[in-house]
């Protein structure tokens, strides 16, 4: 019992561990688009960064004339492109000049941008310094625009890039040797150093299962870290080349930023796993008294008044449930996300299912702990519940089983067994008076009353299982039109050997009354049975016996008309 409960808490932490991590995400997936939402839009709108080649130069505030400072970032974008086109351009002949709608940063007389006092007043500097500063990166980004475009630098890169394409063919093949040889090492050690988990004389799991689930995490291995291998090679490989950095920057900054937040959110909602972790630690000691007591009350150390010892288990059960879901209550305001709509939805979503899903469960679980109480039955009983009968060999919360005299097996659920009428023929059989069994017998007026009750209580005790204390005893039942009913009453104390006592006692009924030259019948006189041979077995007649003649009587007798020996002589005629 105790290793039950260790699983089954075991079970729940499992659980809310695995709601504890998937909630951290769902949390930061519910955040998220509310960034997006109440943020993004203004952005496009009140500053926008100028990107080069994957790098961001700077960033534009203010709207210039019908220009947004979107439209002003790609049209900047398109003039560097433009510059950096032309391998023969001074890049050093970038100057700044102002004007009267701001300041200029030209290159041969084309205006590449407009500083003006709204971009410059985030920074806190003035118009002619920002303008300064801008032209300083442009001039750095061209210059090493042009280096990177250079033909030698591009083979470079190139070669960089083959390089790369060959060290990840040379893991993935090196993997395609490794791993088949580690799936055929764990197959090897199946049975060996891979064993089955028992749990007392239960296996829990198998080494087949286990060797499968091992496999699985094999091949789960090698599919991550060819993923990680993937990812390195791209970010890599577009890096090295000018018109791919944004893109291999976007995926670094990806993955780097949601790993980033899912990490602050694990180390935010750390107290909260703390609590968590001193709920559950709370409730499996709290469990652990509880089964002490009830242990106690089971092996009869601790006595209750009206309280039966067969009541503890299932109480004990009854109460580590309620204190389990009172743990689940103070447990889910600290899972995080719990208090998100999404979450809530979810929540009343599977309530709805489970409580659609499991009305007949419910029901035949509140029959079960009502049928504890009521002690109807116990463990071993014989009884008869509607039309089946036989020993009571499990009682569980949902259904109660039954072995018949056929060893078949019947499950009944509760619901059923408390809707209808029960018959436990062993709960009297260690009271005062035990069981009775019952039988009838049909016997004609010619045998005495006295005889017949004799020879039933005879044939009684002389059955294997019917008790001598208290004494059988006879009822006349009925007196029918050509015969007596007889019912024998007896004692047993054995209800679970019904049928056999039964069978042993119409036995002796028919020996004894064979014996004694009684026939067992119901007579129905509907000729005369003068001359027929009696029913009682040969076995039981002496040696002496005859078939009784047919008595033949006079016809003037049986009309009733005096016979001629009998009439008086005639007189004689004068």
């Amino acid at each position: 019992m105790e290793a039950a409960m260790k699983r089954c808490l075991g079970y729940c932490g499992y659980v809310l561990c695995v709601l504890y991590l998937f909630n951290l995400s769902s949390t930061h997936a519910l955040s998220a688009p509310s960034s997006f939402i109440g943020e993004t839009p203004v952005k496009q709108v009140r500053e926008a960064p100028v990107v080069y080649l994957g790098e961001s130069l700077f960033t534009l505030h203010q709207k210039v004339g019908s220009f947004t400072p979107d439209q002003r970032a790609e049209a900047i974008q398109a003039r560097l492109k433009q510059v950096a086109r032309n391998p023969f351009t001074n890049f050093n002949a970038i100057a700044v000049a102002d004007t009267e709608h701001g300041t200029d940063i030209a290159l041969e007389g084309l205006v590449l941008l407009t500083v003006t006092d709204g971009d410059a007043k985030p920074s806190g500097q003035s118009r002619q310094e920002l303008a300064r500063e801008y032209a300083s990166k442009i001039r750095t980004m061209l210059f090493k625009t042009q280096e990177e475009l250079s033909t030698e630098q591009l083979l470079t890169e190139g070669a960089l890039a083959i390089a790369a394409t060959a060290v990840l063919i040379a893991i993935l093949l090196t993997f395609h040797k490794i791993f088949p040889k580690i799936y055929g090492r764990i197959e090897l050690w199946q049975g060996t150093h891979i064993k089955a988990i028992k749990i007392q004389r239960v296996e829990v799991f198998s080494a087949q299962t286990l060797t499968k689930q091992i496999m699985a995490l094999a091949r789960g291995a090698r599919f991550a870290l060819t993923l990680v291998f993937l990812y390195i090679y791209l970010t890599t490989v577009l890096g090295l080349f000018p018109w791919t950095r944004q893109l291999a920057s976007t995926l670094v900054h990806a993955v780097v930023t949601t790993v980033t937040t899912i990490a602050q959110t694990f180390l935010s909602a750390l107290p909260d796993l703390a609590a968590i972790i001193v709920i559950i630690m709370v409730t499996r000691y709290i469990i652990k008294l509880i089964q002490l007591v009830f242990n106690g009350i089971q092996r009869g150390a601790i006595t209750l008044t009206g309280f039966h010892r067969d009541w503890a288990d299932p109480t004990f059960k009854i109460v580590r449930f309620l204190v389990i879901a009172f743990a689940a209550i103070a447990i889910f305001p600290y899972i995080p996300g719990s208090h998100s709509e999404a979450f809530r939805g979810v929540s009343v979503f599977l309530g709805v299912l489970f409580s659609l899903g499991s009305a007949g469960a419910v029901s035949n679980a509140i029959a079960g702990i009502i049928l504890t109480y009521m002690r109807p039955f116990q463990l071993g009983d014989r009884v008869k519940m509607a039309d089946t009968v036989g020993d009571v060999t499990e009682k569980t919360l949902l259904v109660t089983r039954i072995r018949t005299i056929k060893n078949v097996d019947i499950t009944i659920p509760n619901s059923l067994i408390l809707g209808a009428h029960i018959i436990n023929y062993s709960s009297t059989s260690l009271a005062a008076p035990p069981l009775i069994l019952n039988t009838s017998a049909t016997i004609g007026y010619d045998v005495p009353w006295r005889t017949v009750h004799d020879l039933l209580k005879k044939a009684a005790l002389a059955t294997r299982n019917i008790l001598s204390e208290p004494e059988p005893f006879v009822l006349q039942t009925a007196l029918n039109d050509f015969y007596v009913t007889y019912e024998l009453n007896a004692y047993t104390g054995a209800p679970n050997q019904m049928a056999v006592t039964y069978s042993n006692l119409h036995q002796n009924i028919q020996d004894v009354f064979n014996e004694a030259g009684v026939e067992i019948m119901s007579p129905h006189y509907a000729q005369v049975r003068d001359g027929n041979k009696t029913t009682i077995p040969e076995s039981y007649l002496p040696g002496t016996y005859q078939v009784p003649a047919f008595r033949i009587e006079p016809l003037d007798r049986i009309l009733g008309k005096p016979s001629p020996a009998a009439s008086p002589p005639e007189s004689a005629t004068p």
